[in-house]
């Protein structure tokens, strides 16, 4: 990898457009063993793995699980992604055989927001354009099933009704995969009789849809099937639910979700082995990967690197409490992605001043790393380190950050993945190494499944977003009862909040403690198995910025996207 990267970088688009990428079916039979009749290619570079292959794999010996995640983010980034690639291609790099599991990016934040979710420098997963755009059609599928299971209510309704659903008490909105505020609120069925009965209701992004935890968290067809009956759709007038099962819908939802189900393979550009499978956000779902690639991945890799959705506090928590809880997983190592730059925002650092030394700044951001690493250990996990190289990290802001962390007892390692690809990532890979051999960790869950609903709302409110309190309305309350009678008691919570702060104050940076947490809503998720609790002002359909990174990406006359980043 050239030395120049922090002096004269390369876009990442133009990085992974010149990459040299090898034909997938080479990557399955020399990386992971794979035979080519057990990959249903999509093109030379894509493929799906079979369903047949991956139950034939069902008694081989896990490898070991480690988990990226990372501080509280903020404008100036972290890294995540960058680095769970990085670090996968480091491991093989000192001669460990790793891949790696990532979500697949939405459409919504890659036109709006980031423009891209697939890496970035010399540590992406490639062919990069296609996994940012249309992939392997798994959202698009994701979405016809959800809209499918909208389309039924209503008919169901318009053709007489005969399971008495009360049509002010369809909890199921419809959801499309882009950033569209028009359509978080709106009235359907206008335009008289032959258009069906007017009601409220609304769209979320596909990401925030049931349908994609359940994707995420089935293990297989047949569960994926089950717990899309589960859904709970609507309400009659004397609160009894309605199930997609109700409905006949559940068949037909598997039917359109049969191929998406299984895992898409990939590589990165020094040809490492990666799965790309769902995509919920961390801060509105439950924001991982799907189980059934987590879970194949640790059949074929002696090292398997996952992520989870922006920082431990979400996507960190989220992955023990409701992922590691459902699926029997045990994480072997955390790495915690830090930037130095990022710290110093935490500390006060405006976004234009971040290029110059600021140790002060750096040592009051460093309470937010701290308490991620307190957290991290509340679960049993030791977890390591890893500070995501800028060009303009000095010596002294990094020796800091170095020596406060041993003071905390977890390593600081430097990783210059994006400069230099795995190779620049082989002292975490070392460290992560030393650890998951080590057997250190042992999962502890935040709360039992005993603990009441809203006693589960408080121990995350508490333990890991330092709350004094948690605030909600009786109805709230009153709901969170009801679907403990109903027997969902036992269920995990998966907390919507802003993802930039321990608090729902999204400009509350470091680390703030004794606030409270409002709940303004809770959904139950029947089929998915956890009870979402909306907190703050986050929103499950998200709005596009003043200029949506859509402005700048564009079809070049060869025919070559740029513009993704």
């Amino acid at each position: 990898m050239p030395a120049s990267q922090h002096q004269s970088p390369k876009s990442d688009i133009e990085i992974s457009q010149t990459a040299t990428k090898r034909r997938i079916l080479d990557i399955a039979k020399e990386k992971l063993g794979m035979a080519p009749e057990n990959l249903e290619p999509y093109g030379h570079y894509k493929a799906k793995v079979s369903m047949d292959y991956i139950k034939s794999l069902k008694d081989k010996k896990n490898g070991k699980l480690i988990l990226v995640t990372a501080i509280t983010p903020t404008p100036a980034g972290e890294g995540k992604t960058t680095t769970t690639v990085g670090l996968t291609d480091a491991l093989n790099h000192i001669g460990k055989k790793a891949m790696l599991c990532l979500r697949e990016p939405s459409l919504g934040p890659s036109f709006g927001m980031k423009g891209g979710a697939a890496g970035g420098g010399y540590a992406q997963v490639i062919p990069m354009e296609d996994i940012n755009l249309h992939f392997t059609g798994d959202f698009h599928a994701i979405t016809s099933a959800h809209n499918l299971l909208s389309a039924l209510i209503d008919n169901h309704i318009y053709w007489g009704n005969s399971l008495g659903i009360d049509s002010r008490r369809v909890v199921w909105r419809r959801v499309m995969d882009m950033n569209d505020r028009a359509l978080r609120e709106i009235v359907c069925s206008l335009g008289g009789v032959a258009n069906g009965y007017p009601r409220e209701a609304g769209f979320d992004i596909t990401v925030a849809s049931e349908v994609m935890a359940i994707f995420c968290l089935a293990k297989d067809l047949d569960d994926l099937k089950e717990r899309l009956g589960n859904i709970i759709v609507a309400y009659t007038r004397e609160r009894k639910p309605i199930r997609a099962k109700d409905l006949n819908a559940h068949g037909a939802m598997t039917a359109l979700l049969k191929e998406a189900i299984a895992p898409n393979l990939v590589q990165t550009l020094e040809g490492t082995p990666a799965f790309i499978h769902g995509g919920p956000f961390a801060n509105i779902a439950h924001g991982c990967n799907s189980v059934l690639a987590t879970t194949t991945a640790l059949k074929l890799a002696d090292y398997v690197v996952t992520e989870a959705g922006f920082g431990a506090d979400l996507g960190g928590e989220k992955f023990l409490d409701i992922k590691c809880r459902k699926a029997g997983l045990t994480p072997d190592c955390v790495v915690l992605v830090a930037t130095i730059r990022a710290l110093k925002m935490h500390g006060g650092v405006k976004k234009e001043d971040l290029k110059k030394e600021d140790l002060k700044a750096l040592e009051a951001g460093m309470a937010n790393l701290a308490r991620h690493v307190e957290n991290v250990k509340k679960f049993g996990i030791q977890p390591v380190v890893s500070i995501n190289r800028f060009s303009a990290d000095t010596d002294a802001e990094i020796a800091l950050v170095k020596d406060k962390c041993k003071a905390l007892g977890v390593e600081a390692l430097m990783a210059d993945h994006w400069a230099m690809g795995g190779e620049g990532a082989a002292d975490v890979a070392k460290a992560v190494v030393k650890i998951c051999d080590s057997g250190a960790s042992k999962l502890k869950l935040l709360y039992p499944d005993e603990m009441p609903l809203f006693g589960k709302i408080e121990t995350i409110a508490k333990e890991i977003y330092r709350a004094k309190a948690v605030s909600a309305d009786k109805s709230v309350k009153d709901q969170l009862k009801t679907w403990e009678e109903m027997g969902y008691g036992k269920l995990p919570i998966c907390v919507a909040k802003t993802q930039y702060s321990f608090s729902t104050n999204a400009d509350a940076k470091g680390a703030p403690t004794d606030h409270t947490i409002n709940v303004r809503e809770v959904r139950l998720s029947a089929g998915a198995e956890f009870v979402v609790a909306i907190c703050g002002e986050i929103m499950t359909m998200p709005g596009l910025p003043k200029v949506p990174a859509a402005d700048s990406i564009d079809i070049a006359a060869d025919g070559k996207i740029v513009g993704l980043f």
